[in-house]
């Protein structure tokens, strides 16, 4: 059979660059980090260090401060000019926090959102001249006739108040509509004048599917202009009936995106099954597999299609996890608080938990370090001004968590409850729980130890 994919030499090129890695690469060794055993361990990496890269250990002491609690569910954070940050809630809240902890009341505008299951208010964004311009990008989970969903993404522009979002204006909504409130993604990422927006998939065997379908946006990776337009040079524009969207095809569930800023390539993490977590670099028409090839298996212990890792015309990996990690979202690091980490990326988990450094030779993964495993849930990561780590747990209770070089932390800021209501259960991305239909999440009784089976607990 043959999938969609266009110039398959350039496509392919992922599954060579491994045996091009350079010396440094070649040279490390050592054993990975403690974790549990493969869940498919018959399964062989297509290239050295594509998995269990050799463990690396930090030489910086850290510390961690709390900056505020009290946040249901937090699942994106932006830093803004003066300090303070913009946290969503995946209740559908949108707010500023100070840098001393005071959380504000939810901005006004705000789109309607589905919070439900894995469904809500996802990412937040800052355009590149928000200086000037006051736009804030979001995704999030579009309640739609019929109780369907899609993933959508907006843009607003911040109100001189800073009390609500003004001319929302729709850029991306998913297609079709989805009767199951599971794997929205979703992360934007702007880029000039484009935004590049994840999607997921929506879990289910037939809805799965879609992901190699280029007449749907289901577990896609797409590319519009920043006022929504479908780009000229995107790679499906002229190809049939496919969604001209579209960028990259055969995704699960993208819930990390960032451009590399050495040279401006985009690269993503997302979640795999049972196993098969992946960070992918992310082509120009690439097709990653997705669900005709995995390095998971289904939760039931059954193969994920013909129980193959690869197959010809199909992206591999730059690097996966088995058992997972359950990705948020990441940040390539660049700041002076932690110069051993320039240019690492620094990943958030949801499953175990805490945070995971990769270093990186090139497009290689040279080595892996697991930090604050005791944290919990961490859903985003962000670089503070000064090149403290942000991080968010996700729980009912979150919090913004600073990580900072041992002595530079000042003394933690008293944690602010909200001033709204307290927040209730936001449902979840259990890695994962059965969809529930439309109605509201009930307690599972696999709840805390079983969040995520593969790494997407309560919102993925």
């Amino acid at each position: 059979m043959t999938y969609p994919s266009i110039a398959l030499a350039a496509i392919l090129a992922g599954s060579l660059a491994g045996s091009l890695a350079g010396p440094a690469a070649a040279a490390s060794g050592g054993e990975p980090v403690a974790q549990d055993d493969k869940n498919v361990p018959d399964f062989e990496p297509a290239f050295e260090h594509q998995t269990r890269a050799p463990a690396v250990k930090s030489r910086v002491q850290t510390a961690t401060e709390t900056v505020a609690e009290g946040l249901a569910n937090p699942w994106g954070i932006e830093v803004l000019p003066d300090g303070n940050y913009l946290v969503t809630e995946r209740e559908g809240r949108l707010r500023i926090v100070s840098r001393t902890g005071k959380i504000g009341n939810p901005l006004e505008g705000v789109p309607e959102v589905l919070a439900q299951n894995q469904g809500g208010l996802l990412d937040v964004k800052l355009a590149p001249d928000f200086e000037e311009s006051r736009r804030i990008y979001l995704t999030f989970a579009k309640p739609l006739p019929d109780n369907k969903s899609a993933t959508a993404a907006v843009y607003g522009v911040l109100s001189p108040d800073l009390t609500s979002l003004e001319n929302v204006t729709e850029i991306f909504q998913q297609q079709p509509p989805s009767p199951t409130p599971m794997q929205y993604g979703s992360r934007i990422v702007i880029d000039g004048d484009y935004a590049y927006i994840t999607t997921g998939e929506h879990f289910t065997p037939e809805e799965r599917q879609l992901a190699q379908d280029l007449g749907s946006t289901y577990g896609k990776v797409v590319r519009v202009t920043t006022e929504g337009e479908v780009p000229d040079d995107n790679p499906f524009v002229d190809q049939g009936n496919a969604l001209g969207e579209i960028w990259t095809l055969g995704h699960r569930n993208i819930q990390g995106a960032a451009i590399r800023p050495d040279d401006g390539q985009l690269w993503t993490l997302e979640h795999g099954p049972q196993g098969g977590d992946e960070l992918n670099l992310i082509e120009m028409g690439a097709n990653y597999g997705w669900p005709v090839v995995s390095y998971g298996e289904e939760y039931s212990g059954e193969p994920v299609g013909e129980g193959k890792t690869s197959a010809e015309g199909m992206t591999e990996p730059r690097y996966y996890w088995d058992p997972v990690i359950a990705p948020g979202g990441f940040a390539w690091y660049e700041g002076e608080m932690f110069p051993e980490w320039q240019g690492n990326i620094i990943a958030a988990s949801l499953n175990p938990g805490g945070v995971v450094r990769l270093v990186l030779d090139g497009d290689q993964v040279t080595g892996e370090e697991r930090l604050l495993n005791d944290l919990g849930r961490v859903r985003d990561v962000e670089i503070d001004r000064d090149g403290a780590l942000l991080l968010l747990t996700d729980q009912r209770d979150g919090a913004i968590v600073r990580l900072v070089a041992e002595g530079d932390a000042g003394p933690a800021a008293p944690a602010q409850k909200p001033k709204s209501e307290t927040a209730e259960e936001a449902g979840g991305d259990r890695k994962e729980d059965p969809p529930s239909g439309t109605g509201p999440r009930t307690a599972d009784p696999r709840a805390a130890d079983e969040e995520e089976a593969d790494g997407e607990a309560t919102s993925e």
